[in-house]
């Protein structure tokens, strides 16, 4: 999978989460009718925009945006739907071309966090569980403080 695709499908994942979300909270405050798809919408939501957050971040280091760029990016996550217009721009810029730079047999990385990169992209399998294991601890510790409650 190069970059492209990846972020595509993650960008797209993100609304169509938020469009979901949407839809419950709907039902919920507007027609008062059911709350129960909320917890189950809110959850998938919150997972996929981790990834969503993840994965920006590792096409960021790869397409060596800029910090404008990539912060946009990660703020597109934030307003529903923005993640999908955000993923169009980079394209239409080129900042979503080619394979990813530090692949076995590509460039040799050149600090820290290339490197962290590299070995992500030698072994995908392994990286991709401890990814997901990640995005679950930090799922769950959002899930354990709850949501913000007003000062006051």
């Amino acid at each position: 999978m190069n970059p492209l695709t990846l972020f595509r499908t993650v960008a797209v994942a993100e609304a169509l989460t938020w469009a979901f979300l949407l839809t419950a909270m709907f039902f919920k405050y507007v027609t008062r009718s059911t709350e129960a798809l909320v917890p189950p919408a809110g959850g998938i939501h919150g997972f996929v925009f981790l990834c969503f957050v993840a994965t920006t971040v590792f096409v960021w280091i790869n397409s060596k945006w800029s910090w404008r760029t990539g912060l946009l990016g990660l703020v597109s996550a934030v307003v529903p739907f923005a993640t999908i217009p955000f993923e169009l721009m980079v394209q239409r810029r080129g900042l979503l071309s080619g394979p990813w730079r530090l692949r076995p047999g590509g460039e040799a990385p050149r600090n820290p966090v290339e490197t962290v990169q590299a070995w992500v992209l030698r072994s995908p399998v392994l990286a991709a569980a401890l990814a997901v294991v990640g995005i679950g601890v930090v799922f769950t510790l959002l899930l354990i403080a709850g949501p913000p409650v007003a000062a006051g």
